[in-house]
């Protein structure tokens, strides 16, 4: 292509587009670089520094999350100075704050963790001190522990350029800075919609889903890829499974339309109705006019049904009326109504999402 642009990693070259990011280019050919802040399809704010690199030529190290590359650029990801400086970074978030992995929901889903590990971090060497911020354990949906946060900004990101809901910012500064709703109001009384893109993209335990809370480890679950029930977009979820009983739900992958990665609030908490014990699970058939309802085979729920439509309509089309779902694909809903409209051959169709 007439634009691309020829850029050295590692010793190695790479073709790469303009206005991609040394980041970018790094990870679609298999170059590991740690980051923290960084969000796909979110703004580039190398908050973080723990994805600095050497570039030729350039003063300093570059954070290359935010740094788009130029063509002859060559990049080092892995000298003894990016080491050190990468550990260092990762040693200073881990001492402030409260990281103790014992009670934590995230140990073995913590991006911080994994980079301890990775850069072999025993202890840190400063003073371990936790912020003493209260936990906010006001709402049945999203716990949140402020001790574990690293001011990443990752939440803030996809609550404002994501889900477009502009809840969440920062306040404060230096030692006191701290992400949540305006007026540092718990998230119970802000106006949070209750998504749960916050606590799906934090890279450590600060938010977490409360229903998760000691329902099993991350390793323990298994995760189910599915369909939301909800409406007709066929937004694209992850159920995570322990012990056959559903105790979170996720977003499937950012490149997966049509939501990618995104929930509302009924896909990601909407889950509880699955293991109640009153949920129907076979039809049931009220044989006699005032009996108890019976369960039934569907082939013969099929035919009852059948059976008193046809009586019904006997009276006049003005006798019958359809209630689509919701939860019915758009073209299983284009069926229904023209069923009712051409079939029955009246108007008197609505639909539960209009109500």
């Amino acid at each position: 292509m007439a634009n691309e642009l020829k850029v050295t990693i590692d010793g190695m070259e790479f073709s790469a587009q303009p206005g991609q990011t040394i980041l970018e280019v790094a990870r679609a050919n298999g170059v590991f670089i740690p980051t923290l802040c960084h969000l796909q399809g979110t703004t580039n704010v190398g908050a973080c520094r723990v994805c600095v690199v050497e570039v030729e030529n350039a003063r300093s190290l570059v954070a290359s999350c935010a740094m788009p590359v130029s063509d002859g650029m060559v990049v080092k990801t892995d000298t003894p100075k990016v080491k050190s400086a990468q550990r260092m970074v990762v040693e200073l978030l881990w001492a402030s704050g409260d990281h103790n992995c014992l009670t934590c929901e995230k140990n073995g889903d913590c991006t911080l963790q994994d980079l301890v590990y990775h850069f072999e971090i025993e202890k840190p060497r400063f003073p371990m001190t936790s912020p003493g911020v209260l936990q906010d354990d006001t709402n049945e949906m999203i716990f949140r522990d402020l001790n574990k946060c690293i001011l990443c900004g990752r939440c803030v990101r996809a609550c404002n350029e994501v889900q477009v809901n502009e809840i969440l910012d920062f306040a404060q500064r230096g030692s006191k800075a701290k992400v949540g709703p305006a007026f540092g109001m718990n998230y119970i009384d802000s106006d949070c919609y209750f998504c749960g893109e916050c606590a799906d993209v934090c890279p450590t335990g600060a938010i977490t889903f409360k229903a998760a809370r000691f329902a099993g480890r991350p390793w323990e679950t298994r995760k189910v890829a599915t369909t939301c029930t909800y409406c007709g977009v066929g937004c694209q979820i992850s159920l995570h499974t322990h012990k056959g009983k559903v105790v979170k739900v996720s977003g499937k992958e950012l490149h997966r339309q049509p939501n990618f990665g995104s929930l509302c609030v009924k896909g990601r908490f909407g889950f509880e109705f699955i293991h109640d014990p009153s949920r129907l699970t076979k039809p049931l058939i009220r044989r006699e006019k005032g009996g108890a309802l019976e369960e039934a085979s569907w082939d013969e729920a099929y035919s009852f049904s059948g059976k008193k439509y046809q009586e019904v309509i006997k009276s006049g089309s003005s006798a019958v009326a359809g209630l689509a779902s919701a939860r019915c694909t758009n073209e299983e809903n284009y069926l229904f109504q023209k069923f009712i409209r051409a079939g029955a051959g009246t108007n008197n169709v609505d639909h539960c999402a209009r109500l």
